[in-house]
């Protein structure tokens, strides 16, 4: 239990070569409170602890040749069954491994959601070329990718992971419906947001945010968010069934984006 009387909610670990870097950056921000409140602890595994050479080898040249290194087997499953051990000593189930690569599951808000409903997770940060097949083939339970571009290493994909999934945990984010008018918790892009001043040279802010009606501004709150979905994201309107009032306003949003801009 914490101070104040919450559980741990969320262990995670990560199998990385370059645990120091996963450790700084998760110091900051919402998941650094989250860890200092002791919601969410952190575990960094490096595999290099885990070979039996004085050269600390963790990768090899691939079978079949081609460029570039591969990360071998035997001590990144060693670092991952460590990592496991380590939370069935805290009395936890075991936690799902997510492998981050390029050709994995893409990581979006429903995925998050998921992983935050488990008890935890094992992200495993590759390097190089990628991981011995084999690795994926036994001990992935999931294989996730932030986007159709590369990275130098699973490292700054792990952080990102994990950060959307630790601000989805009850009692991390000061109001827990922060979390659930998120871009894309309900399908859509998030509304615009001001605050003060009210004027800023000759920009101003949308009158009905002023007028305290506050059905007025839910209603301009949702329209703007159809309307940014449709013009920034509409990908995202077919994954959505609206409802007859929504397609309303976004027909409304529609009319009067064409009259401004067209």
């Amino acid at each position: 239990m914490t101070d104040g009387g919450q559980a741990l909610v969320l262990q995670v670990a990560v199998v990385s070569l370059f645990p120091d870097m996963v450790r700084d950056a998760a110091k900051y921000g919402v998941t650094g409170r989250a860890m200092d409140r002791g919601l969410v602890s952190l575990d960094c595994v490096n595999p290099r602890d885990f070979t039996g050479d004085v050269h600390n080898t963790v990768d090899d040249r691939p079978y079949g040749g081609g460029p570039g290194m591969v990360l071998k087997m035997e001590p990144v499953s060693a670092a991952i069954q460590a990592a496991q051990s380590a939370a069935a000593e805290n009395g936890k189930d075991e936690r799902p491994v997510v492998f981050l690569t390029p050709q994995g599951r893409m990581f979006d808000q429903q995925l998050a959601s998921e992983l935050a409903a488990s008890a935890g997770m094992i992200l495993v940060a590759g390097r190089y070329e990628g991981f011995d097949e084999r690795l994926l083939e036994t001990q992935a339970d999931l294989e996730v990718s932030l986007g159709d571009f590369v990275l130098s290493g699973g490292e700054v994909a792990a952080l990102a992971v994990m950060d959307a999934v630790v601000r989805l945990l009850p009692g991390v984010l000061g109001d827990d419906a922060s979390a659930q008018q998120d871009s894309f918790s309900s399908g859509l892009l998030d509304y615009p947001h001001y605050t003060r001043s009210e004027s800023i040279g000759s920009q101003g802010i949308p009158p009905v945010l002023l007028s305290g009606d506050h059905a007025a501004i839910e209603r301009w709150r949702t329209k703007e968010a159809l309307g940014r979905t449709w013009v920034r994201r509409p990908d995202l309107l077919k994954l959505r069934e609206l409802s007859s009032v929504e397609q309303n306003l976004l027909q409304e949003f529609i009319a009067e984006y064409n009259a401004r801009y067209k």
